[in-house]
């Protein structure tokens, strides 16, 4: 004797589909090619309903329309039920975006959360808002590289193409270490989070050869203390080298007053 599995007739999203007894509305919309997003389905496990992002909307007993998670319900006959509502979209976010608290820089969240049109929220840059490096740009270094700007994903520090003098002062002050300065292959990058800042080349220190500085702030340093009175004959020499110097300037000194 065959053993024919009783068929049940559902709805989903204005389209009649025959779903097996005993499945879920997740697993029924599964094999009809019905996407809904989830996170925590697997089915050779026990549903648990941990993440909440595989809501619907359906009618419940009352008749009240409810969310309900379609990895737990039961297909049931003349079910009628709903992936995209405007109901759904808001627990839909409600739950994606209380899933991004816990782990807020999850590929894998927030590209499902794209897949399905789902607002949420912006993902964590390292940045404080503090300010310091944009302060410390304008006011000390005067090269005013940085600005903060509105975004739709609200205030961001963000560089003022081409005037960066690759000093590295903002990576320096910055309290999380959000602002990384790099040398490699006689160039200076500097950048905040994934955005470059400044990209320059970097002279040679004509003491020990060292690459230490950029052209672009030597020639800044060069022009903004021209006219100061103290300024001596400029030579490209990194710190260690200038320290060096002038402890032998300050030792020559002594054995002339001596």
């Amino acid at each position: 004797m065959i053993n024919i599995t009783p068929k049940i007739n559902i709805t989903i999203d204005d389209k009649e589909i025959c779903a097996k007894e005993n499945q879920t509305i997740l697993q029924a919309a599964k094999e009809n090619g019905i996407k809904i997003p989830h996170l925590c389905f697997h089915p050779a496990l026990k549903p648990s309903g941990s993440c909440k992002l595989c809501g619907v909307e359906v009618v419940s007993p009352t008749g009240k329309q409810v969310v309900m998670l379609s990895c737990i319900m039961k297909v049931k006959e003349d079910l009628i039920v709903r992936t995209n509502s405007e109901f759904v979209k808001v627990k839909r976010e409600q739950a994606f975006n209380k899933l991004l608290q816990m782990a807020p820089d999850s590929l894998r969240i927030r590209s499902l959360a794209k897949e399905f049109n789902v607002t949420i929220n912006p993902p964590p840059n390292g940045c404080i808002r503090c300010r310091l490096c944009i302060r410390v740009c304008n006011e000390i270094v005067k090269a005013k590289a940085l600005k903060m700007v509105k975004t739709e994903n609200g205030s961001m520090v963000v560089p003022k193409i081409g005037c960066c003098i690759g000093c590295g002062t903002c990576a320096n002050l910055c309290p999380t270490k959000i602002i990384k300065v790099v040398d490699q292959d006689n160039v200076r990058t500097i950048t905040i989070k994934e955005e470059v800042i400044g990209q320059l080349p970097l002279e040679r220190c004509e003491g020990c050869g060292k690459m230490f500085a950029t052209t672009t702030f030597l020639k800044h340093v060069e022009e903004i203390t021209f006219l100061h009175p103290d300024t001596k004959e400029h030579h490209n020499l990194c710190s260690a080298c200038t320290k060096l110097m002038s402890n032998r300037a300050i030792t020559e000194r002594e054995k002339i007053k001596k």
